[in-house]
């Protein structure tokens, strides 16, 4: 796939991210290219990122995915409202988490609050995408999905 060395940095921060946050083994997939619409089902959250990038951060995946995920943060079972409480967490502390590593290789990226997205959903009006698997060990998957505006438009 052909990304600038700056997206790709930008990408290498939030799975570093990801991994320090989230206490289960992650290995990331191969970074997919997305095209025109990014189509949602299940559970995510997404964060706007601006300054030195600029675009959305997405999380997606199950219920099982994430629920899987809380329990082993938390200790109980997630669901209903303490599991979209926690989804929108948890794409904050990613996102904030990956602007203090972009920070460490010399750019500046501000976040806005996550917004939890449930059942499915088309995201469109962005330059480049890119959605990276993420399989999470113990149990469950959940996708890494960039969007880019290279414009500086949100």
């Amino acid at each position: 796939m052909n990304l600038s060395s700056e997206n790709q940095a930008l990408i290498d921060s939030l799975v570093a991210s990801i991994r320090q946050v989230v206490p289960q083994t992650v290995t990331p997939g191969e970074a997919h290219p997305v095209e025109d619409a990014v189509a949602l089902n299940d559970i995510g959250v997404m964060v706007g990122i601006t300054g030195d990038f600029h675009g959305q951060v997405v999380l997606q995946g199950g219920d099982a995915a994430f629920g899987q995920l809380g329990a082993s943060m938390f200790g109980m079972p997630l669901d209903g409202e303490m599991l979209h409480s926690f989804v929108g967490e948890l794409g904050n502390m990613v996102a904030g988490n990956a602007a203090t590593l972009v920070a460490g290789i010399g750019k500046r990226i501000d976040i806005t609050p996550p917004a939890v997205m449930r059942g499915q959903l088309q995201l469109y009006g962005f330059e480049q995408g890119f959605r990276i698997p993420l399989t999470l060990d113990p149990g469950g998957e959940l996708n890494l999905i960039v969007k880019i505006n290279d414009q500086g438009v949100a």
